[in-house]
């Protein structure tokens, strides 16, 4: 592993965005081997990796390091003694893993404030973006989503449900990377009820991810019920291009098998618009003509007095 340390006031690295006004940098080069990140207890760190990452992390530290991401840079502060540990930084776009070994020590009488972090490819070029999106495109190969889209031999729908799948249920480090996957943030507050209306089922949207023109949206249904519930894509309300259940069937509540996910795909728009509308209470006199309305009015006016 390669380690470059470069000058504050160096005014060319100033220009090309490498460098933090009053701190060096430290340039990691990533070549597929973990990266280490060395952290002082109390002091935070600063990571540049100029996408958008999702960050995983050991159970055993997540109560002793403080974790925040925003704007391309990832802020590390360990608030207590962290042994050697590994952080799993994920593309959320293509999936791709760049591994850090972090360690956490006491702070020393005398030590400089940690520097910030700049991880770049390991091919010689500074690009963050091409560091994290597995491959690096040249002027003569195809750039547009159509060519992609004319090579692809795996169907839409299959390629994000399997995305999604993997994302939800297999440890990151096994996550396919794929091309023009993007994540998107579905509506927290999206009411579901005529999603399955037949059923007994609790329904959530978890996450949704966007490739071409399609949508995938994995949504978490719980059996609210005593009962066993078999899941049935049929029963299913909605405009979906294709709805695939994680499980077959759903256990009686309270039982460990009474919660699974359903991915369901879509074109053109998210979730939302896919739903069907509430039906709402029907009110048989909304069609009858004037006259017979009336006349109904009349009728249960009499009986009334009576």
């Amino acid at each position: 592993m390669k380690r470059l340390i470069v000058p504050a006031l160096a005014g060319f690295l100033l220009s090309m965005g490498l460098v933090c006004t009053g701190h060096a940098v430290e340039i990691l080069r990533w070549e597929r081997l973990p990266l280490a990140v060395p952290l002082v207890v109390g002091q935070e760190r600063v990571i540049f990796i100029d996408r958008n990452v999702r960050i995983g992390l050991p159970e055993s530290i997540r109560s002793h390091l403080r974790v925040q991401s925003a704007g391309g840079a990832i802020y590390l502060r360990a608030s207590e003694p962290i042994p050697p540990s590994r952080l799993q930084l994920q593309d959320v776009n293509s999936g791709v893993l760049i591994l850090l070994d972090i360690a956490a020590e006491p702070a020393k009488a005398g030590q400089p404030a940690l520097e910030p972090v700049r991880i770049v490819a390991g091919d010689g070029t500074s690009s963050p973006a091409k560091a994290l999106a597995g491959t690096v495109t040249s002027e003569d190969e195809p750039r547009d989503t159509a060519s992609a889209a004319a090579r692809r031999a795996t169907p839409v729908p299959v390629v994000l449900t399997r995305y999604a799948a993997q994302n939800l249920y297999a440890p990151l480090r096994t996550v396919e990377a794929v091309a023009g996957i993007g994540r998107v943030n579905p509506r927290r507050d999206l009411a579901l009820h005529t999603l399955l209306p037949t059923l007994p089922v609790r329904a959530q949207a978890l996450a949704a991810w966007r490739l071409e023109d399609q949508w995938v949206t994995a949504v978490k249904l719980t059996n609210t019920s005593a009962r066993h519930l078999v899941l049935d894509p049929r029963a299913l309300q909605g405009d979906f291009v294709a709805a695939t259940f994680q499980h077959a069937a759903l256990g009686p509540a309270g039982q460990s098998a009474d919660t699974t996910v359903v991915y369901l795909v879509t074109r053109g728009h998210g979730l939302a618009e896919s739903l069907l509308p509430k039906v709402a209470p029907i009110d048989a006199a909304v069609n009858l003509p004037a006259a017979a309305a009336a006349g109904q009015a009349e009728g249960g006016g009499a009986r009334n007095e009576k």
